[in-house]
């Protein structure tokens, strides 16, 4: 008991840094923001379709194709943060304001 009485209360020196694998940064993160798995798979799915479908650009240049390529994928993207925002958003206003809900 005498040990700690220099110590702030709350302050832990064991554990000031631990090291996080991606793995498990992956899994805390989705579990605190649900549309992060969405916003990857999203961009994903964009990367893959572009892939798929510059064998049939047929006139079109790369650098154009590729510019278009990625905005399609950043679409992905910031809509699924901008839905994960809004749906944060709304879950808070009702759940602090119980008279919003009927």
């Amino acid at each position: 008991m005498a040990r700690n009485v220099n110590r702030p209360i709350g302050f832990d020196t064991e554990n000031i840094y631990s090291p996080e694998s991606a793995t498990s940064k992956l899994t805390r993160k989705a579990a605190e923001d649900p549309f992060v798995p969405v916003g990857i798979a999203g961009f994903v799915a964009a990367l893959a379709y572009g892939a798929y479908a510059y064998r049939n650009r047929r006139g079109m240049s790369t650098s154009i194709y590729l510019m278009r390529l990625r905005v399609m994928s950043q679409a992905c993207v910031v809509g699924a943060m901008t839905i994960g925002v809004g749906y944060k958003l709304a879950v808070n206003i009702f759940k602090n304001d119980k008279s919003l809900v009927r």
